[in-house]
């Protein structure tokens, strides 16, 4: 019986020749991760252990991102307490404002994350990065205490479940389609604790950005970790952004998943998640049959859908054309580099002549922080990975999750539209 992708990684890195499902391993990391939210419990609880230092100052990155730049005193607090950490460790990858960016799209941005990793994450979508062969998972923050201090985290080996993408997205479909598609399919609950691993041919007509998004939303699903293999469009990537060694893992012909699943990628539609889960998925074609769906306020950005490609689309979607009246739009770009890339290709003036604001990297209202906050009744269009009870304010909100593409559309009309309705 052969491992999946992500078995043969975990395998690796305990050691091994080879792992099961359920077995219980002790794994070498190569990279923890925490933001300004999950760090500092990490820090108390180092303290606590009393141990001398971390594991390695060049394997641990600390971003500050949810709350940055400081949005009030107990957020400056949690940051200083990061910072004064970083300089007593000489941690490398400590990332101050200026040089910050909302941690899932920073990391690979700066060739910190390659294939063959084992990466653990104080956050939930540190899954991102199996979008570069990468396993990477959430943690909790004791056990980000733990990999700092030692290296090494414990891990049950995942089941996996297969999904084969064929055919090639039309217009306006994006990976956030693709993974609110798969998510209305199996449910919240449909890959909870296994690894989620994309293959097919289709996988070849998706961009880094389409599957660091899918892979992103794989915790969405349950999913232990999301995993893409690395092709010829991820070695470019690769190319670009890092000189680090890595190693390339292969699924086995034989390789055991509970299930398996083909999506056909030229059949799907663009998809809003409404209230409140990501799996209540609708298409733009079961929406234009309801009533409309009047909303207040468009964000576009965070680590699910603020990259370049990202903000390409929205511009593209917002340029000659005017968000509604009483609308607020709300435009985040991933990181600074993002920022810049988006103001020397104009994509920032797009936005201000189109109404809207932009911000500074922050995860800010995902995740009902700051920057965009929802009062009672309040209606959003989102591009963010979570649309929960009070998730982005008053529990009486709601969050539609949806595309870039969508997004900008809503914007301009007011209501949830798809930009093929222009």
């Amino acid at each position: 019986m052969g491992m999946t992708m992500t078995q043969k990684i975990l395998a690796a890195a305990a050691g091994l020749e080879k792992v099961e499902a359920g077995q219980l391993i002790e794994a070498k990391l190569d990279l923890v991760l925490g933001n300004d939210i999950t760090s500092p419990v990490a820090i108390k609880e180092m303290d606590k252990m009393k141990v001398d230092g971390v594991f390695d100052k060049d394997k641990i990155a600390l971003v500050p991102d949810h709350f940055v730049p400081n949005k009030d005193i107990k957020s400056a607090e949690h940051c200083k307490c990061v910072r004064e950490f970083a300089r007593r460790n000489e941690i490398t990858n400590y990332f101050e404002v200026g040089e910050m960016g909302i941690e899932h799209a920073l990391l690979p941005e700066r060739g910190l994350t390659v294939p063959g990793d084992v990466i653990i994450g104080a956050d939930s979508h540190t899954c991102t990065y199996g979008a570069l062969g990468a396993f990477s998972t959430g943690v909790g923050s004791t056990d980000m205490a733990a990999g700092m201090a030692t290296g090494q985290a414990w891990f049950k080996v995942p089941s996996a479940i297969r999904f084969r993408l064929v055919g090639k997205p039309g217009k306006w479909v994006s990976g956030k389609d693709v993974i609110l598609h798969i998510i209305g399919k199996i449910g919240v609950d449909g890959a909870l604790y296994k690894s989620m691993e994309f293959t097919g041919e289709g996988i070849q007509n998706l961009s880094m950005d389409d599957r660091f998004t899918i892979a992103n939303m794989a915790i969405e699903a349950g999913g232990k970790n999301g995993i893409f293999p690395v092709d010829d469009i991820a070695v470019a990537y690769l190319k670009e952004h890092t000189t680090r060694p890595y190693k390339i893992y292969e699924a086995d012909p034989d390789a055991v998943y509970d299930e398996e699943y083909t999506i056909d990628l030229s059949t799907l539609r663009p998809t809003v998640a409404f209230p409140h889960l990501p799996e209540n998925a609708h298409t733009i074609d079961e929406i234009q049959k309801m009533d409309d769906i009047r909303i207040d306020q468009v964000v576009i950005g965070s680590c699910t859908n603020g990259r370049i490609g990202d903000l390409r689309t929205a511009a593209e979607v917002l340029k000659g054309r005017h968000v509604a009246e009483g609308m607020r739009c709300i435009v985040i770009p991933a990181t600074q580099k993002i920022y810049l890339q988006a103001m020397e290709e104009g994509l920032l003036k797009t936005f201000i002549e189109a109404g809207a604001v932009v911000s500074t990297p922050t995860c800010g209202p995902c995740l009902g922080g700051y920057m965009g906050i929802l009062a009672e009744g309040e209606r959003c269009v989102s591009t963010t990975n979570r649309n929960f009870v009070g998730r982005m304010g008053h529990v009486s909100s709601e969050i539609y999750l949806a595309s870039p593409a969508v997004a900008a559309a809503s914007a301009v009309t007011g209501k949830i539209s798809c930009p093929c309705e222009l």
